[in-house]
């Protein structure tokens, strides 16, 4: 099958989605030099929204304006953040994912202007941020620090810094680097001091599951272990069916020797109750791994407490 002349990319227009496409780009055209392609910017609902995510429906609101232009055949390709894309439903029908690439940093940053870490923070000192996952990790760690809400892509939320709406921000150490603002990073937090949400640091390529020229085309750029990854995470939070309200956090890792592991957390919001898991797959296949910490966590309580969350 030949493969096509033109690949139109479908994309957030937001600096860093923007960045992420550029990657996407490069990458195609180191693997198949002929092929052209072309950016088409949409704007969704969750850029445009500075509330609260769940009045929107949650992570899909930042991506069904995308859908929608693949699906309408306006565009042949969507690059997502896969945390951004939700897990407790399925992808729309008629589309697949093509490829997830190979993944970049978990970890999140700490940016303080006065350069002091988390540890170093006094208290009351206010950290922008309006996600559930942070919010509950760091009322279990550090109560003593106060969480201001804080949403926009990571430019808008160094300017809402710089002019006092917060001491102190945390954002993905990914994101920083694919807009190469790390220089403004005071700490990278390890991940046993911030578990990262699910899908951290992976990029996946979606396409129309009736396109095979297209996919054909970029299924080259997939990187084995982040499809492994992902796949293990995805399925994980899919048959603990979180909300967007709801603090789970969790990462999977591939060694290099091939076994597979998944970590996962469950929070309440104020962080006063923390539910653990963490296998190997050993024989198991990502997905199963994904729903054998599931189902761990359910048997701890998970399900009664994200059912008694709002959202």
């Amino acid at each position: 099958m030949s493969a096509p002349e033109l690949i139109r990319i479908v994309s957030r227009s937001s600096p860093m989605a923007l960045a992420q496409v550029e990657r996407v780009r490069a990458e195609l055209a180191a693997l198949h030099p002929g092929i052209r392609t072309e950016v088409v910017p949409v704007t969704t609902s969750g850029d445009r929204w500075m509330g609260d995510l769940a009045k929107l429906g949650g992570k899909g609101a930042f991506t069904k304006e995308v859908d929608a232009a693949l699906l309408a055949g306006e565009a042949d390709l969507a690059v997502h953040c896969v945390k951004d894309v939700p897990a407790d439903r399925p992808l729309p029908a008629g589309t697949t994912f093509a490829a997830f690439l190979k993944r970049d940093d978990i970890r999140d940053a700490l940016i303080h202007p006065g350069g002091l870490t988390l540890d170093e923070l006094p208290a009351g000192t206010r950290i922008g941020t309006s996600s559930v996952r942070r919010i509950a990790q760091l009322a279990a760690s550090h109560p003593q620090l106060q969480c201001v809400p804080m949403r926009g892509n990571a430019g808008r939320r160094m300017e809402k810094l710089a002019a006092g709406d917060a001491d102190a921000l945390l954002l993905a150490v990914s994101g920083l680097e694919r807009i190469d603002r790390m220089d403004v990073v005071t700490e990278v937090l390890s991940v046993e001091a911030m578990c990262p949400p699910i899908g951290a640091g992976i990029l996946a390529l979606q396409c129309r599951e009736d396109d095979s020229r297209t996919i054909d085309a970029v299924s080259g750029l997939g990187d084995p272990q982040a499809w492994r990854e992902a796949t293990a995470e995805r399925m994980f939070l899919h048959v603990l069916q979180g909300h967007c309200n709801s603090p789970i956090a969790g990462y999977a890792r591939c060694e290099p020797g091939g076994d597979l592991s998944l970590r996962a957390r469950v929070f309440t919001p104020d962080g006063k109750t923390v539910l653990n898991a963490h296998e190997w797959a050993g024989p198991l296949d990502p997905a199963t791994l994904g729903t054998s910490v599931a189902v761990t966590l359910l048997r701890q309580g998970a399900r009664e407490l994200i059912d008694s969350i709002a959202h």
